[in-house]
Order: C-alpha cells, then structure tokens, then sequence
C-alpha cells in the first residue's frame, strides 16, 4: 500500500484527508513542521510527499530544496493563492506538481495517483536505452552521463525517458504535458519548458536535447548501442 507524507501546519487538515486517501488503498502520514517531515522522510520509504508553501521554519520552497539534496521522492506542492508564480518556482526547484489551495480531496488524489502511475510505467521495447555518452535503466531508473550517475527528479526522468523512446521524433509541449502529466493535472506550457532547462543542466556537458522553435523538443544523440 503507497505511503505519503503530508507536510501542512494545518492540523485539522490530516485526519480527514488521511480517512479519504485510505478508501483509495493509500497510507496519509502527516507532519506539521518541516523538520518533523524531513526526520519522517529519512527514517521511513515514501512514496510520495505533499508540502504546504506556507509552513513555519521553512516555506515549501526551501523544504522542496531539502528535499532534493537527499532524494528523487515525487513532491507535490500545495499553493495557497494558486499563483503562477509560485508554480514556476516550485517546479523550478524540483517539485513535480502542484495544486492551488483550496482543492478538492477527490482531485489531489488523482494527482498522487498520476505521479504513482508515471513512475511504475516502464516502456515495453526493453528496460535500457544506450547512446552515446548516456545511458538509461528505465527498471531501476538510473541515469549514467559519461559514466557518472545523475540524480533526476521523477518527472526529470519521465521526460528523459518519453524522449529516449523515440530518438530525433519531435515532441511538441502538448504532447509532454498529456504524456507526463496526465489528463487529470492542469496543464501549462511553462512547466514542460522549466523542466527541460532542469534536465539539460543536469545532463552537461551533453547537448542533447534540442529544441526546434515553434514545433518542440526532440532527443539528438548517437544511434543506441549495446550496453
């Protein structure tokens, strides 16, 4: 049974949202602070965590941040105005969804089930694809550049992933966003291109994502090879 961690200062907010994820098979966690959420997410195998942009110590953002220099966990962000801007930044920082507060429990559901999905999807030609210079498990997704492992955030890996699959085809924004994010998820084009300019930082010195202006991005690498 997945297990999440909500990290919220709300303390009315756990109780009933945990009773509602148990009618779909999920274990709610909570913590109310974010040094309890980090000592949870080290001490315990989560599947996935959802953070309030507003708590006391550290906002979201900086909690995000903590969170990503020691795990790939999918993050969802919990925004109480729903500002772009503080998506942009969220997804800048590596979270991988978000949702404006107030929300319906119904819809956050859906969310964590989409993240759930796209992480146990594995594509059906076999579990490596090699190129030159990168390699990719898409069994225990592991990413090798030139040899060395790179620590990608679970959508970092699914774009990498959708674009392996499919070396040179052009993938345009709608089509990331309806692959990667589901068709429950609100969809914006500005996350697909924050999460592209993420992953080819990560994948340097490769210049292997190429974007073509006004159709999309395409991965461009040497012909695979075996492993």
């Amino acid at each position: 049974m997945p297990r999440i961690l909500l990290i919220d200062d709300d303390e009315h907010l756990a109780a009933p949202l945990a009773a509602y994820f148990a009618r779909f098979d999920f274990v709610l966690d909570s913590a109310l602070r974010p040094g309890e959420g980090l000592a949870k997410l080290r001490a315990g195998a989560y599947d996935a965590a959802i953070l309030d942009v507003m708590l006391p110590e550290m906002d979201g953002f900086a909690l995000c941040r903590e969170i990503r220099k020691e795990s790939d966990i999918p993050v969802i962000m919990l925004t109480a105005r729903g500002d772009v801007m503080d998506r942009v930044v969220g997804l800048e920082l590596g979270a991988d969804d978000y949702l404006p507060k107030p929300f319906e429990p119904r819809e956050l559901v859906a969310r964590v089930q989409t993240i759930l999905r796209r992480q146990r999807a594995v594509a059906p030609a076999g579990p490596r694809r090699v190129f030159e210079g990168l390699a990719i498990n898409l069994e225990t997704r592991e990413v090798l550049r030139l040899g060395e492992k790179v620590e990608l955030t679970g959508t970092e890996f699914e774009l990498l992933a959708l674009l392996a699959a499919d070396p040179g085809k052009v993938f345009n924004r709608d089509d990331i966003l309806n692959r990667l994010r589901g068709h429950e998820a609100e969809l914006y084009t500005r996350a697909v291109d924050i999460v592209v300019s993420r992953l080819r930082k990560k994948l340097e010195p490769l210049d292997c994502i190429k974007t073509l202006r006004n159709a999309g991005y395409t991965l461009a690498v040497g012909k695979p090879g075996a492993p």
